[in-house]
């Protein structure tokens, strides 16, 4: 019996050479790791209760942490701004505490420096 070469893993590893491999071949969300998952662990379906709601927003975020572009798709929601669902690890609601921190940082230096690609 012939064993099987090991398999690779399905998630990719996030290293410069492939953040700029990235950038000429196609969308960051082409190799988020959701695409893998069904989207309704991402949204709520409607009328969930809390505790489902909770469990279900933990584990998105668990594929959410071992996602490569995890920042992108944050930024992306953050830009948007996605209303609904996990993007990048956070909730609608964990969102807009991002955008109210970052609207009176901005605000406080008069929008000078304010730096986009700050998470919080």
């Amino acid at each position: 019996m012939q064993s099987s070469p090991p398999q690779e893993s399905p998630w990719p590893q996030a290293g410069p050479a492939q953040r700029r491999s990235r950038d000429v071949a196609g969308p960051w969300h082409s190799e988020a790791a959701c695409r893998r998952d069904e989207a309704g662990l991402f949204f709520a379906p409607s009328q969930e209760p809390t505790a489902a709601r909770l469990s279900r927003e933990q584990a998105a975020k668990s594929v959410c942490a071992r996602c490569p572009v995890l920042l992108e798709c944050r930024e992306h929601a953050l830009l948007q701004p996605e209303p609904y669902g996990v993007w990048g690890g956070l909730t609608a609601a964990e969102r807009r505490v991002v955008l109210s921190r970052r609207r009176r940082r901005e605000a406080a230096t008069g929008g000078r420096g304010a730096d986009i690609t700050r998470i919080a």
